[in-house]
């Protein structure tokens, strides 16, 4: 990495470590660290409220299984499916790069409904407490991107511009670094929340907040990101934001009912009888 006024050249091999075929690569290592922050975080949390290590455990493996298969095939169907449909093995080939949030989130959310089924556990109690941490681990794997030069913003004039040799020499907006702090800034906003307000007991209120902050900031920030496939150059909406649309309404809805719920809870409260 090198540096030169007014922006930042950045050059960082993608790959770490290389010994043959073998390769560790930073975006893996952002993407591990992720899930790895995430789980001390959320055993935390389910600890607090008397869930054991064991079916903490258990759930992690639905979640990473359901993120993982989730986001590469979202990727595939959303971004690709022409080059997919007819080499469908290269699914398979995740390592070489190629995970959509948006497929990752419905991932976690099926995961989610399995793993509730076979523990007869409520869904959206487990939902609000895996989106308390989510945040932490979409951080990670933005700076991910940023280590891969990919996920770039449109050329900019900014003081942070950052030049990413791998891709061309014009200073560009850091645009997955500009969401990673948003991320970090949402998962502080969802434990404040967590810890000092009701929400918690809400069932779909933290969820809907997460859904709600992530996808709408992920809305308006595609427009100074570089389109991901090129049918994205003459859509008036690239395909994030229009699949983050779904998102922020299906988020809007969750809230909406959650503070219905309690109004109704609180109205069946019989009043105190006066002394």
């Amino acid at each position: 990495m090198t540096s030169s006024a007014p922006h930042l050249a950045w050059n960082i091999d993608p790959v770490l470590w290389q010994i043959g075929p073998l390769a560790i690569r930073w975006y893996g290592i952002c993407f591990a660290a992720g899930i790895l922050l995430a789980y001390r975080l959320g055993r935390r949390v389910l600890e607090a409220e008397g869930v054991s290590r064991r079916e903490i455990d258990r759930l992690l493996g639905h979640l990473v299984a359901g993120t993982v298969i989730g986001a590469r095939l979202g990727h595939c169907l959303f971004y690709d499916p022409q080059f997919y449909l007819i080499h469908p093995l290269e699914i398979l080939f995740v390592w070489r790069g190629g995970l959509a949030s948006h497929g990752g989130v419905v991932g976690i959310l099926i995961a989610l409904w399995l793993f509730a089924r076979r523990t007869s556990w409520s869904y959206l109690w487990l939902a609000d407490r895996i989106a308390l941490v989510v945040p932490l681990a979409a951080a990670c794997i933005r700076v991910g991107n940023f280590f891969n030069s990919e996920v770039i913003g449109r050329p900019a004039a900014v003081p942070w511009a950052v030049t990413f040799l791998r891709v061309d020499g014009q200073p560009r907006h850091p645009a997955q670094l500009y969401e990673a702090m948003f991320y970090l800034l949402t998962q502080v906003t969802v434990l404040i929340a967590y810890r000092r307000t009701p929400i918690g007991r809400r069932p779909g209120a933290l969820l809907g907040l997460v859904l709600v902050a992530i996808f709408s900031f992920r809305f308006l920030i595609e427009f100074i990101k570089e389109p991901q496939s090129p049918f994205e150059a003459n859509l008036l909406l690239d395909l994030g934001q229009l699949l983050s649309i779904p998102a922020i309404a299906a988020g809007i809805i969750l809230i909406y009912r959650s503070h219905a719920r309690e109004v109704m809870r609180r109205s069946r409260v019989p009043p105190e009888v006066a002394p």
